[in-house]
């Protein structure tokens, strides 16, 4: 009896291309930024100062001068670092919380950064509406969208007024809080604490960014 015969199975092109699809953004560099920036941020959380020190009224006194102030502030400044730029932090999250039309658009503005460029494989064209945009569109396009969102919107004026009443905050905070009683650690690096926190941020977002980045370039 003869066998029948037998029918070869091949994949087909479209399951072959769908099944190496390549994800709407890079899950491996994306994970390493999130993972490095929370560990910077609970670093320089841990280094502040106990918040009973910063608002202890025993301690506030009007300085005599301004020379006074401007020396209070300087040590103030050093001391309470982490902590102050932890308040300008809150002013900021509250502007932005009592105006949720202007958190949504900045939302929406980074969400578009990390999907649509920094974290969007580079091997993976843009395409909008049937139309293919390269990496240097895209990126004008976004430098464009940043600086209407910012300069030409009420969220410029927002981020701006927050920034300025916290920084009033902090210096007259700064200026009428005794330092006399505060003792910096002399063995504690200049770029420690928070500052140190900004600058590895900075470098992780840098660092996990940089290969989407130059492979656009």
């Amino acid at each position: 009896m003869a066998t029948p015969a037998t029918i070869p199975l091949t994949n087909s092109p479209s399951t072959a291309a769908g099944g190496s699809q390549s994800p709407p953004i890079a899950t491996p560099a994306f994970r390493v930024f999130i993972s490095r920036l929370t560990s910077s941020i609970r670093q320089g959380l841990s280094q502040r100062r106990p918040w009973y020190e910063l608002i202890d009224r025993t301690a506030m006194a009007r300085p005599d001068n301004l020379t006074e102030a401007y020396s209070r502030l300087r040590k103030n400044l050093s001391y309470f670092k982490v902590n102050y730029i932890t308040l300008l932090a809150v002013v900021l999250a509250f502007s932005l919380l009592s105006h949720p039309f202007s958190l949504l658009v900045l939302l929406g503005l980074l969400a578009a950064w990390v999907f649509l460029y920094l974290f969007r494989p580079s091997d993976q064209p843009l395409v909008i509406l049937g139309r293919t945009f390269s990496h240097r569109e895209t990126l004008g396009a976004l430098v464009v969208l940043t600086v209407f969102v910012v300069f030409l919107t009420s969220v410029g004026s927002l981020l701006i007024s927050a920034l300025l009443i916290g920084v009033a905050i902090i210096c007259i905070h700064g200026a009428f809080r005794v330092p006399e009683d505060l003792f910096l650690d002399e063995q504690e690096p200049a770029n420690s604490g928070f500052l140190s926190f900004l600058g590895g941020a900075a470098s992780s977002a840098a660092a996990a960014a940089a290969p989407a980045v130059a492979s656009r370039v």
